[in-house]
This record gives structure tokens, sequence and C-alpha cells, in this order.
């Protein structure tokens, strides 16, 4: 049971953020945009710097603390990455709003003319580890879609994140919002993420962002909805009318790109028929870039220096150069490998047979499907979208990257002249 002082602490800063969503309703698109310039202002200045610093702080500690490289490499900010924040922020104000916006008016036998109203979700609760930007990404995405925001990042990112925040609550504070529109978390005691979690009526949605131990932590214990991602085994199957030469590439820059990203290639599917032929060649491409590859008996007759896969292998999110391969009997087997192998995330087929690509398209269950190109491009940048605030796999509410639209929902809305239903 949480601590009552705990809780009711908590509790405060979630009805604060409630006031505040209702405020922010009322809210311009230009008023939210120049919050958001002013963040943009301010960390080109002198609170950039008090940003850099508090990062160096964190660094250090994590550091002491024996973290790993890889960690630490996604907490620290430099005048570089910090400017890409900056950016990232002009992004999201060139951005349409969707608040507002009005779909399918029509005028009914009735006589009302009836349609959906874009509107904000309302609160939503982020909770994520390590990355600080992830501080900045969310607040403006957030507030642009006309959303109050509680985040609640990680113990290692806490100075960083509280100068972030600071920063966002002076700009709100310039353009007469609530400081509240963005509120952070004191404290990252998971503890506090539980009465966070269990709000309801204060808290619209939950968005955890992290690795799959914390995703699964915060579903199963929350009492509001949840949009989930618990990892990404992505898939690419190279049919037997692939072009081989566009799969070889399609294959390297899906694996080796950026392997620890979710949209990155953890098993290689390949039919038979072509199997002899693309293999060797294939691995020699990947053993250049240092992947260890893993494959099932068949492939493993081809290429004997490939270690053996394990049952394991073909449900496991890698994020490292590493790579499962098995040869398979067609397209329906390649189907019935990714469904029963598949996280919703992200699936490819490389082929010129046009059957073959419509059948893969209609029946692969992913938020992306992808014919002929990389499992990389599930990205709200990628896809156009602009900025993300992170990828769902629960179809509901959103199913793929989550962009701005992606943080309203709708609303009906009717236009009456006296009307009465008979």
């Amino acid at each position: 049971m949480a601590d009552p002082d705990l809780k009711q602490a908590i509790t405060a800063i979630a009805r604060d953020t409630k006031a505040a969503s209702r405020v922010l309703l009322a809210a311009s698109t230009a008023q939210k945009d120049r919050v958001l310039m002013r963040v943009v202002d301010a960390l080109a200045g002198s609170e950039g710097e008090q940003v850099l610093a508090a990062n160096a702080r964190d660094v250090a500690a994590s550091q002491a603390a024996g973290l790993s490289a890889a960690l630490i490499d996604r907490l620290r900010l430099d005048r570089g990455r910090l400017d890409g924040v900056a950016d990232g922020l002009r992004q999201i104000v060139a951005l349409p709003d969707p608040v507002g916006g009005v779909e399918r008016l029509r005028t009914l036998p009735s006589g009302l003319r009836a349609g959906q109203m874009r509107v904000p979700l309302g609160v939503i609760a982020m909770i994520y580890e390590s990355r600080p930007n992830v501080t900045a990404d969310a607040a403006a995405l957030c507030l642009k879609s006309g959303n109050a925001c509680i985040l609640r990042g990680g113990k290692e990112a806490l100075h960083s994140n509280q100068a972030f925040a600071t920063i966002f609550e002076r700009a709100l504070i310039a353009e007469s919002l609530p400081s509240a529109c963005v509120s952070l978390l004191p404290t990252t005691d998971r503890e506090a993420t539980l009465v966070l979690i269990g709000l309801e009526g204060l808290v619209d949605l939950v968005i955890p962002r992290g690795g799959e131990a914390l995703i699964r932590f915060v579903t199963q214990n929350a009492r509001v909805p949840v949009i989930q991602h618990y990892k990404g085994v992505c898939h690419l199957y190279v049919d037997a009318d692939a072009d081989l030469a566009m799969a070889e590439r399609i294959v390297r820059n899906a694996k080796v790109q950026r392997p620890s990203a979710c949209n990155s290639l953890e098993t290689l599917l390949v039919d038979a028929s072509c199997a002899q032929h693309f293999l060797p060649s294939v691995a020699r491409v990947l053993d250049a870039d240092r992947v260890e590859l893993r494959g099932d008996t068949r492939a493993r007759s081809i290429c004997p220096e490939m270690k053996a896969a394990t049952a394991e292998d073909w449900d496991t999110e890698y994020l490292d150069l590493i790579l499962s391969v098995a040869v398979v009997d067609g397209l329906d087997a390649a189907l019935a490998h990714i469904a029963a192998h598949g996280s919703y995330h992200t699936e490819a087929i490389v082929t010129r047979n046009y059957a073959s690509a419509q059948r893969f398209l209609r029946e692969v269950d992913a938020s992306l499907v992808l014919v002929n190109a990389s499992t990389r491009f599930n990205d709200g940048g990628e896809l156009g979208l602009g900025a993300e605030i992170g990828i769902s796999t629960t179809k509901l509410h959103a199913y793929g990257p989550m962009g701005l639209e992606e943080l309203t929902t709708r609303k009906w809305i009717a236009y009456g002249d006296g009307e009465i239903r008979s």
C-alpha cells in the first residue's frame, strides 16, 4: 500500500494537471506554438547551458554507479544533441494542429448537421527511462495536441529532466498558460508510479516507453488505459520472386543501420527456392558488419558457420548485431512463422510478385507492413507524421507511430435549428 503522504502529493499534482488541461482546451494554435518557440530560444541560451550542466551531473552519477556505456550514451547530452532537441521542437511547431478539426460533417434526414471534431485526450502520463530528450519531445507533442502531461523519467536522468521541465514551466507562464500543463513528478520512486497509473478520473492515458519489463509493470498495474509496445521482433521475408540484390541491401540496412532500435530486423525468413543462392551472399555482407547469424537446420546446411538457433531466438528482440535466420517453404510458411513469433510491430516482404505482396499486406498483423523496403521506416518522421511519442502495437486507440493526431480522439458534434426527435 502506498505511503499516504506520497499518494496525497501525487494526487495533488494530477489534480493540478487535470485543471490545467481544461485551460489548455481554450488555447489557440498560435499560443501553443509561442510556448514551444520560447523553449527553443531558451535551449539556445543560458538555460540550455543549465540543461547541459544538469546532464553532466546525471552522467557522472551514472558512471559512478557502473551503468553500461550504451546506457550512458543514451543519457548523455551535448550541444549538438541539445540543438537536435530544439530542431525537433521547431518541427512540431511547423506541424498542423489537429485540435478542433471537423470531419465527416453532413446533413442528416432529421435536418441536423452532424460530424466529428478532433479533441485532446486530456491528461497523458508518460513513463520513460534514460533518454532526457524524451522529456522535451513528450511535453511538446502533448502541448501541441492540447493535452496536459505528467512526466515520470528515470532516476538516472532526474536532474536533466528537471532542467527541461523548468524551461517548459517558464515558457507556459510567459504565455499565460498554467505551468501544470507540463508536470514532472519530483520522484522516480516506483511507488509513485503505482499511484500515478491508478488515478482514474485524473489521468486519461498512460504511455510507458522503455524496456519490456517497464511496459509490463505499467500494464499489469494500471487502472487507466495504457498504450503498449512490449518489443519489436521484426521479420523480413525474401520471397521466391524477390530481387535478391535489393533484398541484400534491405536486410543490411534493417539490421545494421541502428541495431538498438525497436524497428531493426531480428529475423530473416528466406524462401527455400532462393536460399541456396541468397544466404551465402547475404551472410558475407553481414559478416563484414560483424553480425552474428543464428540459423535453423536448413539455413545452417547452406551456411554451416551460422550458430544454431534455439527456440528462444525466434521470440527474442536482440537490439544488437544478432540475426535469426530460417528457410521457409513459400509464403504460407512465412506468414505462419510471423503469426507465431511476431510482435505486431514491423514486418516486411521483398518480392516482385504483386499477388504475394498484396496478400502479405492483407494478412500480416503489424503496425507497419512494408513491401520492398527496410523495417527501419516504422518511425513518425519517416512516415510523414513529424515527431512521435512512441509506437503503439495495441491497436486501441492507435496502431503504429503516435504523432499529433494519434494524441487526439474524436467527439460527435451536431448543429440544429430547433429539430426534435419524433
